[in-house]
């Protein structure tokens, strides 16, 4: 499989398009005019026509990998 525009992996890919999936399957209306049926294929196609997006959370930092504040002398 190649890898689709916009996206960094080939698994983000199928996991925001299972996503957007299960968004249609629950009753939400597609973005493009098809004539697919399928949820699936239905959000294949709306990501290739650019109008599903995706963001990513910053990763979070341990707490324990955290440096605490050094206490001033003085």
């Amino acid at each position: 499989m190649k890898l689709k525009d916009g996206f960094d992996s080939n698994y983000r890919y199928v996991l925001v398009a299972a996503r957007r999936a299960r968004q249609l399957s629950g009753g939400a209306p597609p973005l493009v005019n098809t004539t697919a049926r399928k949820p699936c294929k239905i959000a294949q196609e709306e990501i290739d026509a650019g109008k599903i997006q995706f963001t990513t959370r910053p990763k979070e930092v341990p707490a324990a990998a955290v440096e605490p504040p050094k206490a001033e002398e003085g």
